[in-house]
This record gives structure tokens, sequence and C-alpha cells, in this order.
């Protein structure tokens, strides 16, 4: 996008630090934010008025009309108040809802900069307990909105010409995973059940199941016509946030081999510190990161191992 509100976008974000999300932190904000690069927000369409947004944080989905505005996701407070700014064709109008996706900060936080001018707040039915949870164990009670509409296993709603649905499918990356649809324009927001070619993040605590988590795929996957368009929460920048069907099933091959690696060692009599002491998980080369910090394998074989033996999340 070179238009001239593009780069006066662009120019407002120079303050606002950080990107990405954090491996031990998701949801928190970062805390040494002078020594992170400073963010480049995108907006970037799809078809018939949809599209995505980056910043920092999870992939907001969009739709924007002549006769409504919607969204899925909110980031943190002041990148929801960029995408809020700059939202091409908004020009100030209300949103008639918003979905959030699951309950992390970083698809949540954003939620009380989105509320005064936004209709309804979409979720889940275990999202306002599981962000309240998780809010209690970080101390930022003070900080959460909440969805006002929640729903057991699906939602719909006509929204201008366009129709959006929400579906959950089972425990997977938490316990309130969902899977929204702009149905006219068949583009798929998957929230954190797909992270395209990453060591995913899977909070137990939140409630996620592995093999829940490969069922739901599996069943995403069949679910939906050949040229549908999928956004993803986080994605490889190689590879980017948004793909297609088998890139769902890339994300279910891996958690499989994961499991499977696990049970194996598991088998062999193997103390879960050596399992976890593994650096990339074989046969994924595309997941592959450096040993350190930024590695998320370590605990996903962790999280493994005590699903595998039965430990309680």
């Amino acid at each position: 996008m070179n238009t001239p509100t593009r780069r006066t976008f662009l120019l407002r974000t120079s303050a606002w630090l950080g990107l990405g999300l954090g491996v031990r932190s998701i949801g928190r904000a970062q805390s040494a934010k002078s020594a992170q690069p400073p963010v480049v927000p995108e907006f970037k369409p799809l078809r018939r008025g949809t599209g995505y947004f980056t910043a920092r944080g999870g992939t907001i989905g969009w739709l924007v009309n002549t006769q409504a505005v919607a969204a899925v996701d909110t980031q943190f407070p002041e990148t929801a108040r960029l995408f809020l700014e700059g939202l091409p064709g908004r020009s100030g109008r209300k949103l008639d809802v918003l979905v959030n996706s699951h309950h992390h900060g970083d698809h949540t936080g954003g939620n009380g900069v989105f509320q005064p001018v936004t209709r309804s707040i979409v979720a889940h039915v275990n999202v306002p307990r599981l962000q309240r949870e998780r809010a209690q164990r970080d101390n930022t009670l003070e900080r959460q909105t909440y969805a006002d509409t929640t729903f057991a296993e699906s939602w719909r709603k006509d929204v201008g010409d366009e129709i959006v649905s929400a579906k959950y499918h089972g425990p997977a990356h938490t316990g309130g995973d969902v899977v929204a649809h702009f149905e006219r324009a068949n583009v798929v927001h998957m929230g954190d059940l797909v992270f395209n070619r990453m060591y995913p993040v899977i909070d137990r605590p939140g409630g996620a199941r592995i093999r829940g988590w490969i069922g739901v795929l599996e069943a995403v996957a069949k679910a939906y016509a050949a040229d549908t368009v999928f956004i993803f929460g986080h994605g490889n920048p190689k590879f980017g946030v948004t793909g297609k069907r088998d890139d769902l099933l890339v994300l279910r091959d891996y958690l499989a081999g994961l499991l499977a690696h696990v049970e194996k060692r598991i088998q062999a009599g193997e103390p879960k510190e050596r399992i976890v002491a593994l650096d990339n998980l074989p046969g994924f080369p595309d997941f592959h990161v450096a040993p350190g910090p930024q590695n998320r394998l370590p605990l996903n074989l962790g999280v493994a191992f005590d699903e595998l033996t039965g430990k309680e999340g």
C-alpha cells in the first residue's frame, strides 16, 4: 500500500516498539522495549472487502465494505490503536462485531481499545474464564476487556453483505479456540490454531490438547474448499500468515510427529529432562530455529510428555 495514508501511518508507528510473540510470555507486554525494533504495521487486502493486519502479536483479520466493519482479534493496546486509525475504508465507523479467536493477550490485549467503537465482542464461552485466569497469574486483571457475547458450538451473523461465523471444534492450542469465517469471501481466520512453519505455543494450563489439535486441523482442512484463503495467527517470515488447506496439515504432521517422538522416548525409558533437551525435531526443517530462549521446541516436548503421561494441565 503506497498511498499517502499508508506513509503517514508508518511514520506514526516509529514510536511504537516491539515485535512478534514472546516465547515464554505469550500475551504479555515485552519488558525491554528499548531493545526491540520498531513495529511496521501492514494492511494486506485479500478479497471481497477482507484482509489482514500485522504489527505485534497475533494477526488481525478484517472486513470493510460500504455497509459494515468487522474484525477478528485485537493484538495489544498500542497496535489496536494503530489498526483502528489506519483501517482502510473504515472512515470512523463503529465495528459491527469483533471476534476473539481465543484468550491470549496478544489477541485480546486491544479489546479495551476496540470496545468503545465496537457494538459486540464475540468469543467461545470458555474464553472469558481463561482470559481471567491468565490475567490473575500475570497480575493484569485491571487491563482486561471480555466478550459480551459467547457461544458453545457455533455463532453466525449477517454483517452488511457479508456473513461472519465462528465455530469451536474442541480443545487444541487452548480450550477456547474458534475458527472464524467470512463466508462470502471464503476467508477463514484460524487464530493460533496455525503457527505457519513455526514451533507453536501449546498452552496446556489454558486447556490445550495436542491430540485434539491434530483432530481440529484435520476437520477444518476437510470443511473448506480448495480456494479458501486461511489467515494464521503467526507465521515464519519465509512463509507468511496466509495459506491454503495443505498448510494446516503441515502443522498437523508436526504435532503428530512430536507425539510420536516423545512416546518413543518414553517407551525407551528416557526421563523428561533428557527428552526436552532436543534442539530441533527431525523431519521439519522449516520449523528449525537456533537453540536458545526463542526455540519453543523444548516447551513443546515437555507438554507432549505431560499429555502422554497423564499429568494434569
